[in-house]
Parts: structure tokens; C-alpha cells; sequence
């Protein structure tokens, strides 16, 4: 997928000016305020009216959000309804639900609880079968490891890598904690102030930035903390 241009204005300001392009899974990493969480709703149709749009893309699919694209939260406490039981909250037929339970490693009897009875990761899990049900294209993650302890993190990187190669959709992970970004996406690209100021092969960056402020952000250690100014 190609975003040749995304463009945002708020009045005569313009906030995102930026290109990218997805060919399986991309980091998408910069301070608060940089525009990661914009281009999150712009993809999604989810900006508020008060915001201009100029966005250009080639895919060999539409962008509709919960059919084509599919969003991962931060959180997944604040996902789920508590006091609907987990298999309420699915729009497919119990069969369909099952067997996406049995692919991201959950029991079916979970389906009978409420939220507040999961953990962490459990819920995550449940989050990331939502997601998939609707089988998208691209599958949007906003910081979704943040929330889970160190031993969680890592579970569902790895399931992620799983089902990607399961379901054939591509990623863009928004994060902070760029060895999450190593453990699950090829790519990087880099934004400051709404621009792309870095962009190419992960490893490759991370071993040698081209730009001080990618370096400062590798240093900063994102998985601790948020980069701010």
C-alpha cells in the first residue's frame, strides 16, 4: 500500500504533510504531537470535522474501516464492554468466533465471561480477534503492548507475526518502544512536526540513523517512557 500523500490542515496550518509506503510492516515512531496518532484517524475517516483531509493512496484495496482496515488500541482494558459478555461483543456467527479464538491461542470458554474477569493479555488477545473479524487488509496497532507486562509483550508480538502470516494483512504499528518495532515490522519511518524526516529498513536505522533527532529518540528508550519536548 502507497500513501503517495496525506495532508492535514486545521485552518491555515497545516499539520501532516507526509508520504509513506507498506509493502508488509511498518513502524511508525516520533514524539508526542508529531502527527502519528492523526495519520491513526485519517486512515480510519475517524478525523474531527474542524480538519481538512488531502489523502492519495494506490492499494489493491479500499479503505473502509472495518471491513478493509481493522484498528488495534492501546488499551485493551477500555476495549471491551464490561458488562457484556465477550461473545456479545462479536458481530459474526459463533462458529467464526470460535475458530478466531482458537487462532489467537484463547480458550472458548472465555467467550461465557465479562471483561473485568480477563487479564491483560487475555484481553488483548480478545481485541486482536475482533480485529480480525472481518479479515482486513491492513491492520492499524496503536501502541498495543504497552498495557502488558514484559512477558505479554513479547507473547503478542509473536502472535502477531503469526497472524499476519495466517490472514496475509499488512501493519502499521504506531509505537514508542522501538524493540517492539524491531521485533515485529520491517520498516520505520520517522516523523517530527507532521514531517517524514526518516525513513528505510529498520535494523538498518536503528544501528545507524541518519538523523540526531531518530538517534535521540532511540536513546531515549521509548519502551520506559513517552518522548516528549
Amino acid at each position: 500500500m502507497n500513501v503517495s500523500k496525506l495532508r492535514i490542515k486545521h485552518q491555515e496550518n497545516i499539520l501532516v504533510d507526509i508520504s509513506f509506503k507498506i509493502e508488509n510492516s511498518l513502524a511508525l515512531v516520533g514524539q508526542s504531537g508529531s502527527g502519528k496518532s492523526l495519520t491513526l484517524k485519517a486512515l480510519l475517516s475517524m478525523l474531527p470535522d474542524s480538519m481538512e483531509c488531502d489523502f492519495a493512496y494506490e492499494a489493491d484495496f479500499v479503505l473502509v474501516a472495518g471491513e478493509s482496515i481493522a484498528f488495534v488500541p492501546q488499551n485493551p482494558f477500555t476495549a471491551l464492554s464490561p458488562m457484556t459478555k465477550i461473545k456479545k461483543q462479536f458481530f459474526i456467527e459463533d462458529k467464526k468466533v470460535k475458530k478466531l479464538f482458537t487462532q489467537v491461542g484463547l480458550d472458548i470458554e472465555l467467550l461465557e465471561r465479562f471483561a473485568p474477569e480477563l487479564s491483560g493479555g487475555q484481553l488483548q488477545r480478545v481485541v486482536l480477534a475482533m480485529a480480525l473479524e472481518s479479515n482486513p487488509k491492513l491492520l492499524l496497532l496503536d501502541e498495543p503492548t504497552t498495557a502488558l507486562d514484559p512477558k505479554n509483550r513479547i507473547l503478542i508480538l509473536e502472535l502477531l507475526k503469526k497472524l499476519q502470516k495466517e490472514f496475509g494483512f499488512k501493519i502499521l504499528f504506531v509505537t514508542h518502544d522501538i524493540n517492539s518495532a524491531a521485533a515485529l515490522c520491517e520498516e520505520i519511518c520517522v516523523i517530527k512536526d507532521g514531517k517524514v524526516i526518516e525513513y528505510g529498513v529498520l535494523t538498518q536505522t536503528i544501528e545507524v540513523p541518519l538523523q540526531e533527532y531518530t538517534k535521540t529518540l532511540i536513546e531515549a528508550n521509548f519502551a520506559n517512557r513517552e518522548f516528549r519536548k
